[in-house]
């Protein structure tokens, strides 16, 4: 069944046009991951389908009695008593006429509050940007509207956050709920959309599937365009020496060829190129030491809650260093004991020789909103040097895709993603061999960060990474260090993916289906069962007594456990379970984390058993 369906969509804000004969339909139950570089569109186009802008031309269609919910990129939640109160206003309840229905949404915000670790008495004017987006988010899925359109939700959310979403966002296609989401968070698309559409260069193209799916189906794309570019190109070429060879021209008076020649000039001129690439090359600068840093039994608190407790470890020259942890564990408070820049309260901290620290920070504190954007990269000069060769500061914008006219704009007028691309300009064009990126991808497009990534890839010093973008770390680090409670902190090779197989409490919130089914999944190849953390192989071997009984055993064991999670996720979910008060929640969801440990526990040792198993018999 068809939701909403636009045809023609022209808009246009100047001369550039963010819509030009655009054309979208959403059906019941589609997940939509809306994609396209910054600026090309894709808030304003959720703002037209959302009936909060009105469209150049087009003709817009949309399902009688059609609920729209919009959960906006900065969402501002109103002062109020209380946040429950504060949603109440955001959402319009207080102005409903329908009692009942306003009760309704009433109980299953409280629910979703909950789900989302909030609570409902909390002041308003003191939530962070996490909380804000998820008291939104739990008002947003409260209200079960038949489509939702979510810009950006996964930031300022941690991981825990975003995967609470993924699983909230595939529960909600079985009610034939629909969802757009605009987000560059890669990892994110693939587990949730059905469906890729790109806006680029005002135009929708529409590729069924996730987002490993779409760059396949986009590379062959890309390829073919190229190349039919290059023929046109070259073609092009031919027809203007045959042109240019005037008295000929005229002689033959091929009045035919000449006007085709016109034809193709100015097919050459109104064709759309595609927009500029951001160019990043970081100046390593001078080499540092071996040891970059080292922590010895280090600790530190904050009144009664203890950040981190006894952590050792050593950051040598060239690591690429990811912290995991949820907002609050004290990420930033271990990059600050890391560099120096806070002494702990005990243990001690040794850094290395010839450090160069450039910080990328997330709150952008270091841009100065009336400062133009030359002033912010080169102070007092026209140039900036990059690996000892100058730039003018132009030209080093333009890498970074900021046109010249721009240069002497002032930063306040910056969009988030140009402010962040502003940022990574003015901290690679210093040298650094330590260089410390905290939430480095919000509000960056997908090319750049794929762009920032294969920088990064070149770099010669020391990385360390604060991000929520799980492909990001993926595809960055080689190493990373996990909070994990009261102050634990503990290190693991690779990135994200490679401490989920590594850690000893491995769970996900499920997402469909069996609760074990929003768990990672082995490699393809594997015989591990779902779910299981995949074992380093060993020799097979005969198993003793205990292990055959612990392997013959375990398959009940997970389907007891199962089912007992499965009931609780169905009490869980009816509409008046709120009212059983904050005791029994939490003893609730206590027992659903012990169950998700457990079942870790049974599928890691099934794996391992079955992998040493030497089967007996035919």
């Amino acid at each position: 069944m068809t939701l909403f369906s636009v045809t023609g969509a022209e808009l246009a804000f100047g001369a550039t046009p963010l819509l030009d004969q655009a054309a979208l339909s959403i059906s019941a139950g589609e997940r939509i991951g809306l994609i396209g570089r910054n600026g090309s569109g894709k808030s304003s186009l959720l703002a037209a389908i959302a009936g909060r802008l009105v469209l150049d031309d087009g003709e817009l269609r949309v399902r009688d009695g059609l609920r729209i919910v919009t959960v906006e990129q900065e969402p501002a939640v109103p002062a109020a008593a209380s946040l429950r109160a504060a949603l109440v206003v955001r959402g319009g309840l207080s102005e409903s006429h329908d009692e009942r229905e306003r009760w309704r949404v009433e109980a299953r915000l409280i629910e979703q509050l909950h789900r989302f670790g909030l609570s409902e008495q909390l002041d308003p004017s003191r939530l962070s940007g996490g909380e804000r987006k998820r008291a939104t988010l739990a008002l947003a899925f409260a209200f079960e509207a038949d489509l939702l359109l979510l810009d950006e939700p996964t930031n300022h959310l941690d991981i825990d956050g975003i995967e609470h979403l993924e699983a909230l966002l595939t529960q909600e296609q079985r009610g034939g709920r629909a969802a757009v989401v605009i987000t560059h968070d890669r990892r994110f698309l693939d587990r949730v959309a059905t469906r890729i559409v790109e806006l680029d260069r005002g135009v929708l193209r529409s590729y069924p599937g996730n987002f490993a799916a779409y760059e396949a189906r986009r590379a062959e794309e890309l390829a073919t365009e190229d190349l039919a570019r290059r023929r046109f190109d070259r073609f092009w070429a031919q027809e203007e020496a045959w042109i240019r060879k005037g008295v000929e021209a005229r002689r033959t008076r091929n009045e035919g060829r000449v006007a085709r020649l016109e034809r193709l000039r100015r097919d050459r001129a109104e064709r759309r190129s595609r927009l500029g690439e951001v160019r990043i090359q970081i100046d390593a600068g001078a080499r540092s030491g071996r040891l970059v840093a080292e922590l010895r039994d280090v600790g530190k608190r904050f009144g009664q809650l203890t950040l981190v407790e006894r952590l050792s470890m050593r950051l040598m020259r060239g690591d690429r260093l990811a912290l995991i942890g949820p907002n609050g564990a004290g990420k930033s408070t271990l990059v600050r004991l890391l560099l120096g820049a806070l002494a702990p309260d005990t243990g001690s901290v040794r850094l290395g020789t010839n450090l160069q620290i450039a910080y990328f920070d997330q709150l952008r504190e270091q841009l100065d909103p009336d400062r133009t954007l030359a002033e912010t990269i080169a102070p007092g000069s026209d140039w900036v040097e990059i690996s000892g060769v100058r730039k003018h500061v132009t030209g080093y914008l333009a890498d970074f895709l900021f046109s010249p006219q721009r240069a002497q704009a002032p930063v306040r007028t910056l969009s988030g993603g140009e402010r962040n691309r502003l940022l990574l300009a003015r901290l690679f064009a210093r040298p650094s061999n330590l260089l410390v990126l905290d939430e480095p991808t919000n509000d960056l497009d997908i090319e750049s960060l794929e762009l920032l990534e294969a920088s990064l890839a070149e770099y010669a010093g020391t990385l360390i990474l604060v991000t929520h973008d799980r492909a990001f770390m993926d595809n960055v680090v080689t190493q990373s260090l996990v909070a994990e409670g009261g102050g634990a902190w503990k290190e693991y090779a690779g990135g994200y993916s490679d401490w989920l197989v590594q850690r000893p409490s491995f769970a996900l919130r499920a997402s469909e289906g069996s609760p074990a089914a929003g768990r990672e999944q082995p490699a393809a190849g594997s015989d591990a069962p779902p779910g299981a953390a995949v074992p380093p192989k060993r020799a097979r071997q005969r198993l003793s007594y205990m292990e055959r009984r612990d392997l013959d055993g375990l398959p009940a064991q997970i389907e007891s456990l199962e089912k007992e999670e499965r009931e609780l996720h169905s009490s869980m979910a009816t509409a008046d379970y709120h009212r059983r008060g904050a005791a029994q929640i939490q003893q609730d969801r206590a027992r659903l984390q012990a169950i998700e440990a457990e079942l870790t526990r049974c599928f890691a040792r099934w794996a391992e058993l079955e992998a040493r198993d030497v089967k007996t018999g035919p």
